[in-house]
């Protein structure tokens, strides 16, 4: 008789795109994941092809993993990132609506924001974009009222303290100053909630615009707002290969 092949539970959760495996580690600990009728825990293996796993009430199957899938949306201000919200806002879920895979977001981009979003059902992709010791860097254009000082970039490139925490430093140019307003360009090591904005309201600046424009070395490029696109191959193989190369510039 073959010997069944198990794997870890939120493994199987991740490569069915529940969700990535860390928000998966989430769900089994709430006692949202039952395993042949028993409530799982983390460390349970499962067989993904012959185990009833369901989550919140609805069984998911290995039988059949779904075609693996990476995308890039082009993320339109005044949507949260998730694939459903209780409260009734606009979620990203409804952009990617026509894709046959289920996908779900690659890290966060906060409701006010804009710009590039990566979305997969690949929980191992997931996993290596979003884990902090990849150090994949995240560029965002960023206006800010009414101006800004070369103390103030100074201060924001070394690192700054923000809810008790050192920032990491990070790469910050000047792309206009007008009157009223100045665009920059801010590089990043780290992925901390709301970090620009706080960095910002704690220098007395107003966020009046703020998109991410890259993910490592993948651009957002001329994708129109709302639209999504694959990945290439080559972008793919860039994230979890060679994420940070030795020398770049914003």
């Amino acid at each position: 008789m073959a010997k069944k092949e198990l794997v870890r539970l939120q493994k199987m959760m991740a490569d069915c795109g529940v969700a990535s495996r860390r928000k998966s580690e989430d769900l089994i600990r709430q006692g949202s994941v039952k395993v042949n009728g028993r409530v799982a825990v983390i460390g349970d293996k499962v067989d993904p092809v012959n185990d009833k796993v369901f989550v919140k009430g609805k069984r998911i199957k290995g039988t059949a993993m779904p075609k693996k899938r990476y995308i890039m949306l082009h993320k339109p201000r005044g949507y949260v990132t998730t694939m459903s919200d209780e409260m009734g806002r606009k979620c990203v879920a409804e952009l990617v609506s026509d894709i046959e895979e289920r996908v779900y977001p690659v890290g966060r981009l906060d409701r006010d924001s804009e710009g590039m979003l990566l979305m997969t059902n690949d929980g191992e992709f997931a996993n290596t974009v979003t884990h902090p010791k990849k150090d994949i860097y995240k560029v965002y254009r960023v206006t800010v009222r009414p101006s800004i000082s070369d103390e103030q970039v100074t201060q924001m490139m070394m690192g700054m303290t923000i809810d008790g925490y050192k920032t990491k430093p990070c790469e910050v140019r000047i792309i206009t100053r007008q009157e009223g307003r100045v665009v920059l360009e801010i590089l990043l090591h780290e992925g901390r909630n709301r970090q620009i904005r706080k960095m910002c309201e704690q220098l007395g600046l107003e966020v009046a615009r703020l998109k991410r424009t890259a993910i490592g070395t993948v651009k957002l490029g001329m994708l129109k707002t709302g639209d999504w696109r694959d990945l290439t191959q080559k972008e793919i193989d860039k994230l979890v290969a060679n994420p940070n190369p030795s020398s770049h510039s914003i």
